[in-house]
């Protein structure tokens, strides 16, 4: 690939590398931050890259034996302190794009909020996903029909501190009002637990498959929560009737993803 020129009026002409090295330059910083991960990295090399920002946690402590019935057979219910949770994520999807083209805004870039617990498959921690609502009905046919995991459509506005969802098919609802607040020095086990997933599992025919991602490590603020009205369900699980366990805020992360593998 020949280089790109560039005239610079005050310096003439300066010679730089190719875009798509300079990209990639970036993301060779990104995979070199890995002493936070649980486990290797992968040893292919990375296929798609997106950013997850502006993000919300919500987590609650719930049921162990209900939760475990909700999984495929083949995959373990991840405890902490013998305890497992289920969290509810609303956050922005933005620049979506394989590995060597640029992403494009009307389709890459969207709302979304899942709902997801924590599981482990030979020795690999990560999340599996009960529902993903996109806020663009194509973006959410699109990445249901190629990645396999449960997208469908939901109308999604979001403002400064506020973000609002509601999906008329599954009748799940929210309307949460907040402030962010300091960014956490230091996170606690339960945070590192419930944050640093570098797995996500889904069943497509009977099968299992894990996607493989990557980045740095989550950085959280406090977050204050001044309006949480939601209505989201679970078969023999109602968790979110009550108030959340643990609540967090983080500006978001680049991500590196793989190629699923049946596992």
């Amino acid at each position: 690939m020949r280089p790109t020129v560039l005239r610079i009026k005050e310096f003439g002409y300066f010679w730089v590398s190719t875009l798509p090295h300079l990209i990639l330059g970036k993301m060779d910083h990104i995979l070199s931050q890995k002493n936070h991960r649980p486990y290797e990295l992968p040893k292919q090399s990375w296929r798609f890259y997106q950013q997850w920002n502006q993000v919300l946690f919500f987590h609650w402590a719930v049921d162990a034996e209900l939760l475990r019935a909700l999984l495929p057979k083949k995959l373990e219910l991840d405890l902490f302190d013998g305890k497992a949770y289920v969290s509810l994520v609303p956050f922005s999807m933005q620049q979506i794009r394989p590995k060597y083209l640029p992403s494009f805004q009307p389709i890459s870039d969207f709302h979304e909020v899942n709902i997801r617990t924590y599981v482990k498959k030979d020795g690999k921690g990560g999340v599996y996903f009960f529902s993903l609502e996109a806020e663009k009905g194509f973006s959410a046919y699109l990445s249901r029909n190629l990645s396999g995991m449960p997208y469908e459509k939901a109308k999604i506005e979001r403002s400064e501190g506020r973000y609002v969802s509601s999906n008329a098919f599954r009748k799940f609802f929210l309307d949460v009002e907040f402030a962010i607040q300091e960014k956490r020095a230091q996170k606690t086990e339960m945070e590192k637990f419930l944050t640093e997933r570098y797995a996500a599992f889904v069943e497509i025919n009977g099968k299992l498959f894990r996607y493989d991602i990557h980045h740095k490590e989550w950085e959280i603020k406090t977050v204050e929560i001044r309006k949480l009205e939601l209505d989201y369900r679970l078969p023999g699980l109602e968790f979110a009737k009550k108030q959340p366990d643990l609540v967090h805020y983080s500006d978001g992360v680049e991500v590196l993803a793989w190629p699923k593998v049946e596992v």
